[in-house]
C-alpha cells in the first residue's frame, strides 16, 4: 500500500514517457517508452511494483525545484555531515532545440547526484518491476551496470558503482565528500557491448536536455500576465504531457489514481481524449502560443477522420498512437494508492457518446487558426463533417462531459458545445470551403440551438442554468456559458448561475464541485480544480475582477511546491485523481488569461 500524498511527487518527461519523482529521491512511477507503456516501476500503485530511490537516510531538510524554463528537477537534501543536490530528467535527444523538442527520445532517466558540502552517504535501491509487476524480473551485471531480464525488452541501469544484488532488487551505499558525484542512468532498449553511458555521457545527456527545455521555452512562452510564473510553469507540464512522435496529448500520465481514498472511481487518464486534447492547445496558446497546433491537427484527424465518416460519429477518445480500442482491464494483484481498488487499464469511456467534442474540436481550430494554417482537402472535408454531425446529433442525448455511466440525458454542456461547433464553423467557413446552403444550415441550427438552451436550460426555481433540461441540479460546466461567448458574463442570468455555484456547489475551502446530482457511480469524490478555476474566469467575464482574483488564488494556492495540480482536491485540502492533470493546468492558464484580459494587464 503507498501512502505518499500525491503533492509529494515531481513530474518528468520527455514528451514521450513520463516519471513521477518522490521528494525523497524514489522513482515511484515510471512507464517505458510510452506514456501508456506498462509502467517499469509503479511503488506508486503499490509497495511491490517497483521504485529506484537515490538520496541519503539522514536529511534533515528536502527543498526542490525544477531549473529555470525546464521540467529538469533539482532536490537538495541537507543532512548534519552535508549537503547533497540531486538532478533528475528524463533525457531529450542531442541538439534538439524549439519545435524539435522530444523528437529522439533515448528513453533515458538521468540521475545526477553530487555533495555540495561536507560529505554525505549516498543510499540508492533499484527494484524495477515491469509489466506492471506481474513478473519478478531478474538482474544481471554488465560492465558499467545492471540489466534488466525478462519477457520486456531489456532495461538498464548504469552506475558507477558496485551494486548488491538480493531478490530482484540492486542497493548500493556510496560515500561522497565536497566535489564529488554520482551519475546514474535508467534506459530502455535494445542491449548492447556499449549499453551502459559512462558518466561523462551521462552529463552530456543532462546538459543537452536543459539547453532543449530552456530553447523550447525561450521560443514560446511569452505570457507576461498576472501570476506569470504559474502560468508558465502550467505551459511546460502542457507541452510535458504531450507525445512528441503524434502530438497527442494525454489528459494526465498516470492511471487509477482515486477521485476518492479508498473508493473505486479510479481511471486510467494516459490516452488523449478530443476534448481534453483541444482544450489544451487553446491553453498553450496563452502559455505558450505554440506551433504545434498543425501535428495536433495532423494527429486528430489521422485518428478521427475516417472513424467519423465509417461510423457517422466521432469517438471522444484515442490512444497516443491513434490507436480506437481501449479496452479497459483490472490488475487485481494492486492495492491502489491507498487501497483505493481496483487499478485499471484502458478506458471504458472511449465507448461513450460525447456530443461537446464537436464543438471543443471546432473551437480549438478557430483558436489556433493561425498555427494551423492552411487546411488540405481531407482535413477541411473533415472539419465540415465535424460541423455537420454536431448539427444533425445536438438534440440526441448522451453521458456529457463527465462521462457519467447511467442512462443518457439531454446535458446542457452537450447542447452549448454543438452550439459551439456550429458558432466556429460558420466564422471558419471560407477556410474550410462552406457552400452558401451549407452555411444558411449552420445558420439556421445555430439559433435554434441557442433557442432550445435558453428556454429549457433555465430554471426558474433553481434560479440558474443546470445541469440537464428540465432539471435543476446544478452543474459547473454551466459556467462554460460566458467562457465561451453564448451569453456576456454580465447578463443577469449568468450573474445568477455564477452566484448560485459559488454559493451552493462549493466546500468549506470554496472550491468547486463538478456536480452534488446522482451518477450512477459508488462513493464520493473531490471538489474539481478546472471547475473552481471556471468560476474565476466567469466572475472576470462578467467585470468581477476581485472576486475572480480570490477565487484564482484559492484555487492556485493547493498547487504543490513545483506548481503542479492534480485533478481534484478533498475535504481536508489533499490533492486526488491522476496526477498532474491537464485540466486543471488548464483551467490555471485560462483563468489567469481571462483576469488579465479584464484588467487590461495583457
Amino acid at each position: 500500500m503507498s501512502h505518499h500524498p500525491i503533492a509529494d511527487y515531481a513530474l518528468l518527461s520527455d514528451c514521450h514517457s513520463a516519471a513521477l519523482v518522490h521528494r525523497s529521491g524514489s522513482v515511484d512511477w515510471l512507464c517505458f517508452p510510452r506514456f501508456d507503456s506498462a509502467s517499469v516501476l509503479g511503488r506508486l500503485l503499490d509497495r511491490s511494483a517497483g521504485h529506484w530511490t537515490v538520496g541519503v537516510a539522514d536529511s534533515t531538510e528536502i527543498r526542490r525545484r525544477y531549473l529555470d524554463d525546464t521540467l529538469v528537477l533539482e532536490t537538495t537534501f541537507h543532512c548534519p555531515g552535508g549537503r547533497l543536490v540531486l538532478t533528475d530528467a528524463m533525457a531529450v535527444g542531442p541538439n534538439e532545440r524549439g519545435h524539435e523538442l522530444g523528437t529522439h527520445s533515448p528513453h533515458a532517466l538521468l540521475r545526477w547526484a553530487e555533495c555540495t558540502e561536507g560529505s554525505v552517504e549516498l543510499e540508492t535501491e533499484f527494484a524495477p518491476r515491469p509489466d506492471y509487476a506481474r513478473a519478478r524480473p531478474g538482474l544481471r551485471a554488465v560492465t558499467g551496470g545492471l540489466v534488466v531480464t525478462g519477457d520486456s525488452a531489456p532495461v538498464i541501469l548504469s552506475a558507477p558503482v558496485a551494486l548488491t544484488v538480493r531478490g530482484g532488487t540492486a542497493r548500493a551505499r556510496v560515500p561522497l565528500r565536497a566535489g564529488e558525484s554520482c551519475a546514474f542512468a535508467l534506459q530502455f532498449g535494445s542491449e548492447g557491448p556499449e549499453a551502459s553511458w559512462t558518466p561523462d555521457e551521462i552529463a552530456a545527456r543532462l546538459a543537452e536536455t536543459l539547453a532543449a527545455w530552456r530553447s523550447w521555452s525561450n521560443l514560446h512562452q511569452r505570457y507576461q500576465g498576472p501570476w506569470k510564473d504559474l502560468v508558465r510553469g502550467s505551459g511546460r507540464v502542457l507541452q510535458g504531457l504531450t507525445y512528441q512522435p503524434t502530438g497527442a496529448i494525454v489528459a494526465a500520465p498516470t492511471t487509477s489514481l482515486p477521485e476518492g481514498v479508498g473508493g473505486t472511481r479510479n481511471w486510467d487518464y494516459r490516452y488523449t481524449w478530443v476534448r481534453d486534447a483541444c482544450l489544451t492547445m487553446e491553453a498553450l496558446w496563452v502559455a505558450a502560443c505554440p506551433d504545434e497546433g498543425r501535428r495536433f491537427f495532423d494527429f486528430l484527424a489521422g485518428a478521427a477522420m475516417r472513424q467519423l465518416r465509417e461510423e457517422s460519429d466521432l469517438q471522444i477518445m484515442f490512444g497516443i498512437g491513434g490507436e480506437r480500442d481501449l479496452t479497459e482491464r483490472e490488475l487485481p494483484h494492486l492495492s491502489g494508492w491507498r487501497d483505493s481498488r481496483p487499478v485499471r487499464i484502458g478506458n471504458g469511456a472511449w465507448t461513450q457518446r460525447q456530443l461537446d467534442v464537436y464543438g471543443e474540436m471546432l473551437s480549438a481550430v478557430h483558436r489556433l487558426r493561425e498555427q494551423v494554417g492552411e487546411f488540405n482537402p481531407d482535413t477541411a472535408a473533415f472539419l465540415l463533417d465535424v460541423a455537420d454531425a454536431a448539427l444533425g446529433r445536438w438534440r440526441q442525448p448522451d453521458q456529457g462531459i463527465w462521462e457519467i455511466r447511467g442512462e443518457p440525458r439531454h446535458f446542457l454542456h452537450s447542447k452549448l458545445m454543438c452550439w459551439v461547433a456550429l458558432d466556429r464553423a460558420i466564422a471558419l467557413a471560407d477556410a474550410i470551403g462552406a457552400d452558401a446552403e451549407r452555411l444558411g444550415r449552420w445558420q439556421a441550427g445555430r439559433e435554434e440551438i441557442r433557442s432550445t438552451i435558453l428556454e429549457q436550460g433555465w430554471s426558474e426555481r433553481a434560479r440558474a442554468f443546470t445541469q440537464s433540461f428540465g432539471a435543476e441540479a446544478l452543474d459547473a460546466s454551466v459556467l462554460l456559458l460566458p467562457i465561451v461567448g453564448f451569453l456576456p458574463g454580465t447578463d443577469p442570468r449568468i450573474r445568477a448561475t455564477v452566484d448560485a455555484v459559488a454559493e451552493r456547489l462549493t466546500d468549506a475551502h470554496g472550491l468547486v464541485y463538478r456536480y452534488r446530482a446522482e451518477d450512477g457511480l459508488e462513493g464520493e469524490e473531490g471538489t474539481f480544480l478546472l471547475c473552481t478555476f471556471w468560476l474565476a474566469q466567469a466572475l472576470a467575464l462578467g467585470g468581477e475582477v476581485g472576486r475572480a482574483r480570490e477565487v484564482f488564488s484559492r484555487a492556485a494556492g493547493f498547487a504543490n511546491d513545483l506548481g503542479l495540480l492534480a485533478e481534484e482536491v478533498d475535504a481536508n485540502g489533499e490533492l486526488l485523481g491522476n496526477y498532474p492533470q491537464a485540466f486543471s493546468h488548464i483551467g490555471l492558464v485560462n483563468a489567469a488569461w481571462a483576469i488579465a484580459e479584464a484588467e487590461g494587464s495583457t
